[in-house]
């Protein structure tokens, strides 16, 4: 049974998981609690195989162990912080997991969506301040509440995520529009262009990944072409998003909203414009849209699963 290390636990879970599976997986499991650039050989040791969620995995390190390890495990469907390139040559087999926390993500996505839309955030603020205590009438119509049902929602990038969102949406009365993939040589009829759905939707929600091609694609050009009524709802990647153009459009009221889970840099610095002045209609979450009890557990038994089938001859899910 091989040896097994696990570089950044305590982005995963905080001791809150039956680890029963992925141990049985194991001769003998490290845990981490998290891994800096400069531990990292160190924490791996001897282990043969690795799993990193957001551990960088680079050149340097794969050749330094490509005599020792024999399999690299991302917690996570992402796969940008192991260089693939290195390990293909090397042979270096690299698995992710997949689907884990669909309706997970999609969930946090209308969740989003209503406390924006319902002002969820700036009515609780003014009970919290005392404002609705000293009101003449028995509630507050301070902020304009919008109603969901009949909305269009646009969805950029219909993968598992894309598509379990779509699901709640039609279930609450959205009308759901997706966008075709940009480099298609045509529109399918169950498809839109980028340009009709930015002026059709009310919401737009991404769920695409992050490449040279989608970086910052959501910029001061994009954001003029949708309502001035719209919100954007991003639980993908923050690279997604021109961070200071968002600020601008959200300032100017280009357009109403915006709700997000991810950020361009993360933990994010106190260099990001969106996070150097308060804007009652953004909202951000700390990167937790997948991070369900549910969601987590799907994830380590996968590990444990996609380990398995490796020292049976196997691999799932293989990235490279």
């Amino acid at each position: 049974m091989p040896q097994i290390v696990f570089l950044d636990f305590a982005s995963t879970s905080r001791h809150d998981l039956d680890l029963t599976q992925l141990e049985q997986a194991c001769g003998a499991l490290t845990l981490w609690e998290d891994t800096n650039p400069s531990t990292v050989l160190e924490h791996i040791g001897k282990a043969e195989i690795v799993i990193s969620n957001k551990v960088l995995i680079n050149a340097a390190t794969l050749q330094a162990l490509k005599d020792q390890v024999k399999l690299i495990c991302v917690a996570a469907t992402g796969t940008n912080n192991v260089d693939l390139e290195t390990a293909r040559d090397l042979g270096i087999p690299v698995c992710n997991v997949r689907n884990y926390g669909s309706r997970s993500v999609a969930e946090h996505c209308i969740g989003l969506i209503f406390a924006l839309a319902r002002q969820i955030p700036a009515y609780h603020q003014a009970v919290q301040t005392g404002i609705w205590q000293q009101s003449k009438h028995f509630c507050l119509l301070d902020y304009p509440i919008t109603e969901i049902a009949g909305k269009t929602l646009g969805i950029i990038g219909y993968g598992a995520l894309g598509q379990a969102t779509a699901e709640l949406a039609t279930a609450i009365g959205m009308n759901v529009i997706i966008a075709e993939r940009s480099d298609a040589s045509r529109i399918r009829p169950d498809r839109v262009s980028l340009e009709e759905l930015f002026a059709q939707a009310d919401v737009i929600s991404l769920h695409c990944p992050l490449t040279e091609q989608t970086k910052a694609f959501i910029n001061a050009e994009r954001l003029k072409q949708m309502k001035p009524s719209a919100l954007l709802i991003n639980t993908a990647r923050g690279g997604l998003i021109h961070e200071a153009d968002l600020v601008v459009a959200l300032q100017n009221g280009t357009i109403a909203g915006a709700g997000l889970d991810v950020l361009s840099i993360e933990p994010p610095t106190a260099a990001n414009p969106l996070l150097q002045q308060s804007l009652p209609n953004l909202i951000i979450t700390p990167h937790i849209a997948w991070a369900s009890h549910k969601a987590r557990q799907t994830l380590v038994d996968q590990l444990a699963e996609v380990i398995s089938s490796f020292q049976q001859g196997q691999l799932l899910n293989q990235v490279n």
